[in-house]
C-alpha cells in the first residue's frame, strides 16, 4: 500500500443549515389470497413495505415488495396516490405516474422476483397540498391490501440486494474480529495501535474500563474540534484478502449529536484512491460517506438528500455497519438493521444520493481499518466502540 500523505489537505464546504422538518411514515401491507397460475403474470400474495420520508412540498419513498406466491420472471407494482404527489425520479426500478397512478418494474438486473424474496427501490417526488401514504399496491395485479405488518427488518447481504435471513452476529472467519477484552493497559496495543493521519492534534484514544457493550472493554477516543486534531486507533489486520464484497460491523456510542461541519469517525485507507481514505462520518447532522480524493460525499449535501440519511443517535449503543463492493462502485449502510437510504449506491446514480459519488468509477479497495475522529471545523466528541468485525461475509447485529 503506498504511504500515507503526510500533507494536510483541508475540505471546505457550505454546510446546508437550513431548517427542514423530516417525518417518517411505514406503511406495511401483507396479504395472501391465493391466485391462479405462476411466472411474469401472476402471484398469490405479496407485501409492501412503504416509509416516507417528507418535507414541506417535497418527499422520498423507499418501497420494498415481497412476493409471497410463486416465483416471478419480472415483476410490476402499482399503487394510487390520494394525494397531489409527482414522482420526480427513482432508483432500483422503472418507475411512471399517470395522474395519480403509478406502476414500477423491477430492472434488469432484479426483474426476477423468486417466491418469498423481495425488492427495493425507492422514488422521490413533489406535493403541495396532501401526502398520504398509498393502500391499494397491486403485484403483477394481485393487490397486497390487507393486515397491518411492520416493516421487515432483514438487510441486503450485498449492495442492492436482498436477502431472505438475517446474517449471524458473530464474527465467523472474518479477518478481524475484536471485542477489546486482550487489551492489557489504558493505551491501545497488540492489533490495535494509535495513528494520527496526516496530522496529530490534543484528541486521545485509550482502553476504556468503565463503558462497554459486551464484556468490560471497550475503545474510547476523546475527538477534539479543529483541523489537525486527528485521533485514531487502527487495526494491525490486512483487509485487502477480504471480498469481494467487503462486510464491517461494528457497535458505537457517543455523547454529541453529529454538527453541521464535516467529521469523520470511521477511516479506511483505500488503494484505488493512492492510499488516500474512503471515510464515514457526519455532516449537517446526519451520517455520510465522504472520499478523500475527490471530496466527494453520499448522499450529496442538499436537504433532499441529507432527508434520505439518519442522525447518529447520542448516548446509546448503535450497531453500524456497511458492505463495500470491491468488485465495483457500489456500497450499502445499515443502522441497525435498517437500511440508511441516502447511504446506497447501486451504480446507477441518483439525484440528491450517489450522482456525485458515482461520478469516480473505480470500485474501492479497503486495505485497513481506523476508529476515532477527524474534525475540519466545529465538533468536539467523545466516541466508544466495541465488537468490531471486518469479513467477507455478511455480520449482523
Amino acid at each position: 500500500m503506498p504511504p500515507l500523505p503526510t500533507r494536510c489537505p483541508r475540505w471546505v464546504r457550505t454546510p446546508w443549515t437550513a431548517a427542514v422538518a423530516i417525518l417518517g411514515l411505514a406503511v406495511s401491507l401483507l396479504v395472501a389470497a391465493p391466485a391462479s397460475g405462476a411466472g411474469a403474470g401472476s402471484a398469490a400474495g405479496c407485501r409492501v413495505d412503504y416509509t416516507v420520508n417528507k418535507w414541506s412540498g417535497g418527499y422520498t419513498a423507499q418501497v420494498r415488495v415481497t412476493n409471497l406466491g410463486p416465483a416471478l420472471s419480472t415483476w410490476r407494482l402499482t399503487w394510487t396516490y390520494g394525494g397531489d404527489q409527482r414522482i420526480t425520479s427513482a432508483w432500483n426500478a422503472t418507475v411512471t405516474q399517470t395522474g395519480r397512478s403509478v406502476t414500477a418494474a423491477g430492472t434488469d438486473w432484479n426483474a426476477a422476483l423468486p417466491s418469498g424474496a423481495a425488492a427495493d427501490f425507492g422514488v422521490q417526488g413533489t406535493w403541495q397540498s396532501a401526502d398520504p401514504a398509498p393502500t391499494d399496491f397491486s403485484l403483477n395485479g394481485v393487490s397486497c391490501g390487507g393486515d397491518a405488518t411492520e416493516p421487515p427488518t432483514t438487510p441486503p447481504t450485498t449492495p442492492g440486494t436482498p436477502s431472505p435471513t438475517q446474517p449471524p452476529a458473530e464474527c465467523g472467519s472474518s479477518v478481524l474480529c475484536s471485542d477489546f477484552e486482550n487489551q492489557a493497559g489504558p493505551s491501545p496495543s497488540g492489533d490495535w495501535r494509535f495513528t494520527a493521519p496526516d496530522c496529530q492534534g490534543t484528541g486521545t484514544a485509550t482502553v476504556d474500563t468503565a463503558v462497554a457493550h459486551s464484556g468490560t472493554k471497550s475503545l474510547r477516543v476523546d475527538g477534539r474540534a479543529g483541523y489537525c486534531n486527528h485521533a485514531f486507533v487502527a487495526a494491525t489486520a490486512d483487509l485487502s484478502t477480504a471480498g469481494p464484497v467487503l462486510y464491517v460491523r461494528m457497535w458505537v456510542r457517543h455523547t454529541t449529536a453529529l454538527p453541521s461541519s464535516h467529521v469523520t469517525f470511521v477511516s479506511m485507507p483505500d488503494s484505488s484512491q493512492g492510499g488516500r481514505a474512503l471515510r464515514v462520518g457526519g455532516q449537517n447532522g446526519a451520517l455520510q460517506w465522504n472520499r478523500e480524493s475527490d471530496d466527494a460525499t453520499l448522499p450529496a449535501q442538499s436537504p433532499a438528500g441529507v432527508a434520505l440519511s439518519r442522525p447518529l443517535p447520542t448516548g446509546s449503543w448503535q450497531c453500524l455497519r456497511f458492505a463495500i463492493d470491491t468488485s465495483a462502485p457500489k456500497l450499502d449502510t445499515w443502522l441497525g438493521d435498517q437500511q440508511v437510504p441516502g447511504l446506497h449506491a447501486d451504480g446507477v446514480p441518483t439525484q440528491d444520493i450517489d450522482q456525485q459519488w458515482l461520478s469516480r468509477t473505480t470500485p474501492p479497495r479497503p486495505t485497513a481499518l481506523r476508529l476515532g475522529w477527524e474534525s475540519y471545523g466545529a465538533g468536539d466528541d467523545t466516541l466508544w466502540f466495541d465488537d468490531v468485525a471486518v469479513g467477507s461475509s455478511p455480520i449482523g447485529c
